[in-house]
């Protein structure tokens, strides 16, 4: 860490950028300085921020001016109850010359794209310069499809899938064969800039495929989307991601878990790309059906929304070619920012909700080394006959 610059307050100038830049070829170099501000309540006993509120990038203040703020006791005493969201918070107008992120101009920077916490269309940008550290060693090279939301969450947001006229070249195309016989243009990101890239064009969220371009028949993952009905609570969500991470376990397939920024949980297994779509996908359904089939009162395999009063529905269906999964680190087009994280499972335990992590969070989580998933790129595991037969009928 640079003499001068405050691990909790995960400054990122350029020299940081370009360590990230040296451990990564996604991460390129880039002038700007950007100094996270987050509100530091409430803090614990070990003096770590707990659930710090996003306040902005500032580029007002040197690294070397800024304190950690420790409140007196009848402060602290006052602000023991319920925590509100802060209201919008706008730091300085973004300068001239202070509204490019990795070479790419963002236009109106200052724009609000998440009101509770104030985040700035430039806040974003300069987020995933820095995620895409992490981000793109599980997402690039994949398919994928955007959520746009121009006028930010608070206003009308859409469904993207297919590339169109005016995108930037950062965004890289690929035509892909449909189902249908019909060919279209594919969206998939390859370096940082597409990321920022695709925030220039209102972008907040990015859901990718399970097969990368190369080998666009063959997966790469399998994914189940635990999706709970909303009278389900976290922690019975909780219980069935432990359930399915152990018999994916005994049928010995080692499985990671995302936080989904929603209401549910991924469990992930990489895979070897060996197996057809068809062929993860039967797998998958088959797993999910033995869920339901033992516990019917739990679960459900079906996606009818009268079948899942009360249940978690085990969704399969990610793993069919064409189908998506928001991609680990994105942010989510809903109150508060929350990003889709990856976690740990004895962190996984801890949590009280699947919307925990906000943008604050996952630097500082980069800041720390803290990489529940860094294993992810490294197993190596497939279906093999001895994994299919073990869940045959």
């Amino acid at each position: 860490m640079r003499k001068g610059q405050l691990r909790l307050s995960l400054v990122h100038p350029r020299g940081t950028l370009q360590r990230q830049a040296d451990r990564c070829p996604h991460i390129a170099s880039s002038d700007s300085q950007a100094l996270r501000q987050a509100d530091p309540l409430p803090e614990g006993g070990d003096g770590h921020i707990r659930h710090g509120s996003f306040q902005g990038l500032r580029d007002d203040k040197e690294a070397k001016a800024v304190k950690l703020e420790t409140p007196n006791a009848a402060t602290a005493k006052a602000k023991t109850g319920p925590r509100k969201s802060p209201a919008t918070k706008s730091s300085r107008p973004t300068a001239k010359g202070e509204d490019e992120v990795l070479d790419i101009r963002i236009s109106n920077p200052d724009r609000i794209l998440f009101q509770g916490q104030g985040i700035r269309k430039i806040d974003l940008a300069r987020y995933y310069a820095v995620v895409a550290e992490r981000m793109l060693p599980l997402a690039a090279g994949h398919p994928l499809s955007l959520v746009r939301c121009p006028q930010g969450r608070q206003r009308k947001c859409f469904y993207q899938k297919h590339a169109s006229d005016g995108f930037p070249n950062e965004i890289r195309e690929v035509p892909i064969e449909e189902a249908s016989g019909e060919t279209k243009n594919y969206m998939y990101l390859d370096k940082a800039k597409g990321l920022v890239a695709a925030v220039q064009m209102g972008t907040l969220e990015f859901h990718i495929w399970g097969s990368t371009i190369d080998r666009l028949e063959q997966p790469d993952r399998l994914v189940f989307d635990l999706d709970p009905d909303p009278s389900v609570g976290f922690a019975t969500v909780k219980h069935a991601a432990n359930a399915l991470r152990d018999e994916l376990g005994r049928i010995g397939l080692m499985s990671f878990a995302l936080v989904t920024g929603g209401k549910g949980v991924h469990v992930v297994a990489p895979l070897v790309r060996r197996a057809p779509w068809e062929e993860v996908k039967r797998f998958a359904k088959t797993v999910a059906q033995g869920f339901a089939d033992r516990d019917p009162d739990q679960f459900v395999a079906t996606m009818s929304k009268a079948k899942r009063k009360g249940r978690i529905f085990i969704d399969w269906l990610r793993n069919e070619r064409g189908a998506t999964a928001i991609a680990p680190y994105s942010t989510r087009a809903r109150e508060g920012g929350p990003i889709a994280t990856p976690v740990g499972w004895d962190e996984l335990e801890a949590l009280d909700a699947a919307n925990a992590f906000q943008m604050a969070d996952i630097l500082q989580r980069i800041e720390s080394g803290t990489d529940p998933w860094q294993e992810f790129g490294k197993t190596r595991q497939s279906l093999t006959k001895k994994v299919l037969d073990s869940v045959a009928d």
